[in-house]
């Protein structure tokens, strides 16, 4: 009888739990979301083809699985996953079961304790972009207060704006409306705020001339705003009696009826001066040539790289790229807008600076000291992740 007694434990030894360790342990530099999960390895994994990975609440009984890893010699498991994620201070338990060859699982090999998962208060691998935004609003203070004590910064020359008096002058002079066209598209377009930034100006000087402008839009929401753009810059002019209500307006949403409509309104009142400054596509070939066509002077500017040619081969003056996002403060002298304007200026050339000097770093390190340890070193160093 003790005989018997004493196998009973060895035949049901195959059939228990392994209590092997778990460990969960916090990942670093996270929102809180996510936890690392590590076990010791069986003796015989001759049968193991990988692990299922389980969680569950500590105050739950049920396991839910959120993850697979494969082969048997991996032991570890980062638990981030979106379709069961895990909530910073939660409490949650682990368990591992091993899956055979066959696609069968095995017995438990191991349980962990509860653990939490909890945010880290700063993400050190942001370090390059805390010092790039230090930087950025170091800049920014700095060339604000510069311009609010007067001091002159320079900007260089922008031919289109400088023809601008001129083109206003020319259309008081022969009696014609200046026609400026915002874009075509919406206020979530940065074009089209560049635009209506540059229309303030613009209208001031219009009303100083005693001009008319005609301004229509194809949205609704930059009708609402260029109309009260217009309508204060003739108030800033001292001439509030001169603003007219009809010289702003919707036309249609409708891409190609809008344009039809403008060129219409070209064609009619034969404007001295047009101005399409904005966001353009296709139909910016068909607006800038039929106002070549009437024989005014033609001022544009898009960020759109598709259809600067057109605009480059059909008017006087054309604003290329950023040349748009300049022009408020360049026409404004707004000390606001010039020294964000400047601070823009460094902080782009000293990113240029960056990545001179990074490529030629690399193009070294590769080149006479052949060192991988080099490269990765100026990777980090230039690195703004």
């Amino acid at each position: 009888m003790k005989k018997i007694l004493f196998f009973i434990p060895l035949i049901l030894i195959p059939f228990l739990s392994f209590a092997a360790d778990i460990i969960v342990e916090d990942v670093e530099n996270d929102a809180g979301n996510a936890l690392q999960i590590s076990w010791d390895i069986p003796e015989n994994i001759d049968n193991i083809a990988g692990y299922l990975i389980y969680r569950s609440d500590a105050d739950l009984d049920s396991f839910i699985q959120v993850g697979y890893v494969k082969p048997a010699t991996v032991n570890s498991f980062v638990d981030f996953d979106p379709k069961f994620p895990l909530s910073p201070g939660g409490e949650v338990i682990y368990r591992i079961i091993p899956l055979d060859i066959n696609g069968n699982e095995l017995l438990i090999h191991g349980e962990s304790e509860s653990f939490s998962a909890s945010p880290s208060f700063f993400n050190t691998a942001k370090v390059s972009s805390l010092i790039a935004t230090v930087f950025v609003f170091g800049a920014l203070l700095v060339f604000l207060n510069i311009a609010k004590k007067g001091k002159g910064l320079f900007i260089r020359k922008i031919a289109g704006l400088d023809a601008l008096d001129e083109a206003v002058g020319r259309a008081t002079e022969m009696g014609r409306p200046v026609l400026y066209v915002p874009g075509l598209s919406s206020m979530a377009d940065i074009a089209t705020v560049a635009s209506i930034n540059i229309l303030g100006p613009v209208a001031k000087k219009v009303a100083e001339y005693e001009t008319k402008i005609l301004v229509p839009n194809r949205d609704p929401i930059v009708y609402t705003i260029t109309h009260e753009v217009v309508k204060e810059s003739y108030l800033e002019a001292g001439r509030p009696d001169a603003f007219d209500e009809d010289q702003v307006f919707f036309v249609t949403q409708s891409q190609f009826a809008f344009v039809a409509a403008v060129n219409g309104i070209m064609l009619r009142e034969k404007p001295a001066t047009n101005l399409f400054l904005g966001m353009f596509w296709a139909e910016s070939l068909l607006l800038a040539e039929t106002g070549n066509q009437t024989g005014a002077i033609q001022i544009a500017g898009t960020d759109s790289v598709t259809q600067l040619p057109f605009f480059i081969t059909t008017c006087d003056y054309t604003l290329i790229g950023e040349e748009l996002y300049a022009a408020s403060a360049y026409l404004s002298k707004n000390p606001v807008l010039v020294g964000t304007l400047k601070a823009q200026d460094l902080e782009k050339l000293i990113v240029l600076l960056l990545l001179i000097v990074g490529t030629i770093g690399s193009i070294i390190s590769f080149t006479i000291f052949k060192s991988e340890a080099v490269n990765k070193i100026i990777t980090a160093i230039f690195s703004f992740s």
